[in-house]
């Protein structure tokens, strides 16, 4: 799922939080509620901005491809090997 930062211009704060790619936070108080904070002294109603350049992917391990390990058949170029087999 992907995490987000969102910024609040009424007070200045940016919280990161994590949703589905098709939700789109619009108030402080929705970001409070999904972020775990509290209100502070901002309105709920106060409008707040998605920040570009967010929403990195978290894998779960389960779509993680398994590591192939190195190349068959390689060894080392060099002439007389390379001393690391």
């Amino acid at each position: 799922m992907p995490t987000y930062d969102y910024f609040c211009p009424g007070n200045g704060k940016t919280l990161e939080v994590f949703h589905g790619i098709s939700r789109k936070l619009e108030t402080w108080g929705e970001l409070c509620e999904m972020a775990g904070e509290g209100l502070g002294e901002t309105a709920a109603e106060t409008p707040i901005e998605r920040l570009l350049g967010t929403g990195t992917l978290i894998e779960s391990s389960s779509s993680r491809k398994p590591d192939p390990g190195p190349p068959s058949g390689g060894g080392c170029a060099r002439p007389g090997g390379c001393g690391c087999h």
